[in-house]
C-alpha cells in the first residue's frame, strides 16, 4: 500500500514538474505574434494526458473497489435487510453506467477533438430530439430509483406485527440500557422520566402493572429468530442513534421523541459464525451520534438465538422489582399484591413493616422507613 501511495506521489511530481516547464515556455512565447492557424505549443501533448489520466482512473477505481471487497459487510442477517442491500445494488448499477459513460466520452472527445489545423466545429443552436431523450429517459430513471426506494422504506416502517416481541432500548451517555417486558405478558409498563434515578435509569413507573415483571439488561440484548422484534428506542440526555450493522438496522435516539425499529433476524450467532468460519464473532449495537467524549463505548453485544434459548434465558433473568424490592413503596396500595408475586416469600412492604414495628412500640423505626 505504502509502494502504490509512493508511486502515486512520485507521477504527481513529475506531472508538476512539467507542468511547470510547460508554463515557463507559454509565457516566454506570449509576445511571439502566432499565426490563426497554429497549433498551440503542448496542445498534442494535454490531449493525450487525457487518455492517460482516463486510463489510470479506470484502473484505480477498478483496484479501489477489488481491495475494498473484503471489508464489506456479508450477506444480511435480516429480511429487510437483503431487500435494503439489494436495492442498494441496483441504484448503483443503475448510476454507474451513465457516471462511465459520461466520463469516458469527456475525456476521450478532449483528446479525439483537440485543436488540429483545418479543423472546423459544427455547430447548432437546438435538437429538440437529443433534448427529449436526455431529458425523459433521466426522469424515468428517477421517478423508478425514487418508487423503489419509498417503496421499500415504507415497508420497513409500516407498524410491526401484532406478535412482535416488544423490546425497548435507551441511549445515555454512554451506554445503552435494554428493557424487556418480562416473561409472564411481554408488555412493557410505562416510563416516566421524572422518575430516573440512580437505579431507576429509565423511569420505570411502577404505578403500571404491566411494569412489575420488567427487566433490565445493560450489558447486552438478546433476541429470537426468525421473529419479528420491535424495538422502541428512547435517548434520555443526547441524540444518539441505534445501529446494528449486519441487521442493517439504524434508527436515531432523540430525547423526548421515541422512534421504533422492527425487522426480523433470520441468521442465528451460531450460523454466523459457521458461515464467517470465526467462532468469536458477534453481532453488535453500536451508536453512529457523536454524543460525547465518552461515544467511542456505546456498544452491546447482541444474541441470536433460537426460540426457547430465548425463553431460557428471559425467565433466567432478574426482574426490576426483584433488584430493587425497596421500590415496592412506589406502587400503588391496590397493586402491591400483585407486585409482591414475582418477589421472594421474605419480600416485606414498607406499609407491614411499619405496622410491626408500631405493633412493637417501634415509632422510630416507622418514621425512618418512611
Amino acid at each position: 500500500m505504502y509502494f502504490i501511495i509512493a508511486i502515486v506521489a512520485l507521477v504527481f511530481v513529475v506531472l508538476t514538474g512539467i507542468v511547470i516547464s510547460r508554463l515557463q515556455g507559454v509565457l516566454s512565447s506570449v509576445k511571439k505574434p502566432e499565426s490563426a492557424d497554429a497549433v498551440p505549443e503542448g496542445n498534442g501533448w494535454n490531449g493525450a494526458m487525457f487518455i492517460v489520466i482516463l486510463v489510470a482512473a479506470a484502473i484505480g477505481i477498478t483496484w479501489s473497489y477489488l481491495h475494498a471487497r473484503e471489508h464489506f459487510l456479508p450477506v444480511a442477517s435480516s429480511v429487510h435487510g437483503r431487500r435494503t442491500d439489494d436495492l442498494f445494488w441496483f441504484s448503483m448499477g443503475i448510476l454507474t453506467i451513465p457516471f462511465a459513460f459520461v466520463n469516458f466520452l469527456i475525456f476521450f472527445f478532449a483528446w479525439k477533438y483537440q485543436y488540429k489545423k483545418g479543423n472546423k466545429a459544427s455547430f447548432y443552436p437546438d435538437n429538440h430530439k437529443l433534448e427529449l431523450i436526455w431529458t425523459i429517459i433521466p426522469a424515468i430513471v428517477m421517478a423508478m430509483l425514487v418508487f423503489t426506494g419509498w417503496k421499500a422504506w415504507s415497508d420497513i416502517t409500516s407498524d410491526a406485527p401484532a406478535d412482535a416481541e416488544v423490546i425497548e432500548i435507551t441511549g445515555k451517555q454512554f451506554n445503552w440500557i435494554v428493557r424487556y417486558g418480562g416473561v409472564n405478558d411481554n408488555k412493557l409498563g410505562n416510563y416516566n422520566y421524572k422518575l430516573i434515578d440512580a437505579q431507576n435509569e429509565v423511569g420505570i413507573d411502577l404505578s403500571d402493572e404491566n411494569s412489575f415483571d420488567d427487566f433490565l439488561n445493560p450489558t447486552e440484548m438478546h433476541i429470537p429468530v426468525n421473529r419479528p422484534v420491535l424495538l422502541k428506542i428512547r435517548a434520555r440526555d443526547v441524540l444518539h442513534s441505534v445501529f446494528i450493522p449486519h441487521m442493517r438496522v439504524k434508527m436515531d435516539a432523540v430525547p423526548g421523541m421515541p422512534t421504533k425499529f422492527w425487522f426480523v433476524p433470520d441468521k442465528t450467532t451460531a450460523q454466523m459464525r459457521a458461515d464467517l468460519n470465526d467462532p468469536n464473532f458477534k453481532y453488535e449495537i453500536a451508536c453512529t451520534e457523536v454524543c460525547g467524549q465518552g461515544h467511542f463505548s456505546m456498544k452491546i453485544n447482541l444474541v441470536v438465538e433460537d426460540e426457547a434459548s430465548y425463553k431460557k434465558w428471559c425467565a433466567e433473568q432478574t426482574t426490576f422489582l426483584q433488584t430493587y424490592p425497596e421500590y415496592l413503596a412506589k406502587v400503588p396500595d391496590n397493586l402491591k399484591a400483585k407486585a409482591m408475586k414475582g418477589l421472594p416469600a421474605e419480600t416485606t412492604t414498607p406499609a407491614d413493616t411499619a405496622k410491626t414495628a408500631s405493633a412493637g412500640g417501634g415509632i422510630g423505626t416507622s418514621a425512618a422507613l418512611r
